[in-house]
């Protein structure tokens, strides 16, 4: 088994042979995007299968469990909920705790299993859980299993990642954004698929194909396996792990804490798309396209192809600036991004006031608020992710990249609340109310650049593939 940074000879080349990264670095993002594939296949359908099936009559009342659990979220929000109110809850429960579960699988892999095995109960229970959502009966076990299969699998896959590659290593941040490149990639399909088949011959079908993509993706994964950096000590039953953090290293932990959330308030406004966006687009915005009348599905294919576009856009501009000029640290990218996270939902804004009028805006009001979003999102979250992976201490890197999607934790349990106002709210005031967490994000990351520079900037950083 290889473990990285990989410096000479045959092994600086493989160091460098998959687009200038490690070849691992090439299983698992086709691992990830067959996983994300599952995923966002699955929850491009949940909205709208909850809204057009399974939350009506008929449906509803064969939900094991479900008039308990609808009464616990109704006394949570204090009122009785109405049917896309109460889909709109359960979409923010879900999305929100798919991040906090990533928590308890780093703690699982750096404790007691190590990633590997991690991963792989990961993707079995996810797979799982995609046939489960099949069933009417099923729909909360189903969720149950997704819940508890991505937190096993997704922070121990991506912290992987950063293990590739050695702490001073410029490339960590371009691996993490061609990481979501093959994320974007699986989005634009996931929809194509899961989408078309869900709509025009019958929801299960869709949730099927998600779960064929799991297992597609857990092959990969465990082909790849010589590639992929070291295990976790934990993997070895007889190793005694012990961590004894520095003062130093506590700083650092304490401030990436404390940016968490900025990071929720800032990411509302992409989050949303699952959510508020799919029911609010095609009533305001006229989505005939080159000619062709949309799917909703088909929305998020459009969002995740801008957002590959953003992706190689962003990725060949820092890679242009830094022949030139000093490459801006991590943190200091995050707060651009937001930047452009509020002109997105500017555009929003506008394609808001417009069908307040009476007729609906143009389709060119969403293509902007793609654009702007999909860059913002490129230098926010695989970036934010790289930061995380970098800066946390070695010893508990796992448990860091979870603590990381705590973030999406408390910004999805946002979106699902902030979700059921678009039915009350004028778009203009309900899109307006996400640039302005946006915007308070992008001030908030621009301060703390400033205050914790010597904690959260390497000290010292190397070129693509130059030693460490």
């Amino acid at each position: 088994m290889s473990s990285a940074p990989l410096t000479s000879g045959a092994d600086s080349r493989r160091d460098k042979a998959f687009l200038g990264h490690p070849i691992g670095l090439a299983y698992l993002a086709f691992t990830e995007a067959w996983e994300r594939f599952s995923y966002y296949g699955m929850q491009t359908l949940l909205v709208l299968y909850m809204t057009r099936q399974l939350l009506l009559p008929g449906h509803i009342e064969h939900i094991a469990g479900f008039g308990g659990f609808r009464a616990l979220l109704e006394h949570t929000y204090g009122h009785a909920l109405t049917t896309v109110a109460l889909a709109s809850a359960i979409f923010g429960l879900y999305t929100g705790l798919v991040y906090l579960t990533p928590l308890g699988g780093g703690l699982l892999a750096d404790r007691w299993l190590g990633r590997t095995r991690t991963v792989t109960l990961g993707a079995l229970l996810m797979a799982t859980g995609h046939f489960f959502m099949a069933f009417d009966v099923s729909f909360l076990i189903a969720l149950l299993c997704l819940l508890i299969g991505v937190g096993c699998f997704k922070g121990n896959l991506a912290s992987q990642i950063g293990a590739l590659y050695a702490p001073s290593d410029l490339r960590r941040a371009d691996a993490y954004q061609i990481y979501y490149l093959f994320i974007s990639g699986s989005v634009i399909v996931a929809p194509l698929v899961t989408g078309t088949l869900g709509e025009l011959y019958g929801w299960h079908y869709g949730f099927g194909a998600a779960g064929i993509g799991m297992l597609i993706g857990l092959a990969i994964y465990r082909t790849g396996r010589r590639w992929l950096p070291a295990d976790s000590p934990s993997a070895d039953p007889k190793a005694k792990v012990k961590v004894r953090l520095t003062a130093r290293e506590w700083r650092v932990v304490l401030v990436l804490v404390l940016l968490l959330p900025v990071l929720t308030i800032g990411t509302v406004g992409n989050q949303q798309i699952f959510n508020a966006y799919m029911l609010w687009v095609p009533d305001h915005v006229d989505l005939v396209f080159f000619g062709h009348q949309m799917l909703t599905t088909w929305l998020i294919t459009v969002d995740a192809t801008v957002s590959i576009l953003g992706l190689l856009a962003v990725m060949a501009f820092w890679r242009w600036w830094s022949k030139f000029f000093k490459e801006p640290s991590e943190i200091n990218k995050i707060a651009i991004g937001f930047v452009f996270c509020v002109a997105g939902q500017l555009s929003l804004v506008a394609a808001a006031a417009i069908s307040a009028g009476g007729r609906k805006a143009g389709v060119g009001w969403v293509l902007g608020f793609e654009a702007m979003n999909s860059i913002g999102f490129a230098n926010v979250l695989p970036v934010g992710l790289a930061l995380f992976a970098r800066a946390s201490p070695k010893s508990i890197a796992g448990l860091m990249v979870g603590v990381y999607f705590l973030h999406l934790f408390a910004t999805n349990n946002l979106v699902g609340w902030l979700g059921g106002l678009v039915e009350r709210l004028p778009g203009t005031e309900f899109w307006g109310l996400h640039a302005a967490l946006a915007a308070a994000a992008a001030a908030l990351t621009f301060t703390a650049a400033r205050l914790f520079r010597s904690l959260l900037t390497p000290e010292d950083t190397a070129r693509p593939g130059t030693p460490a």
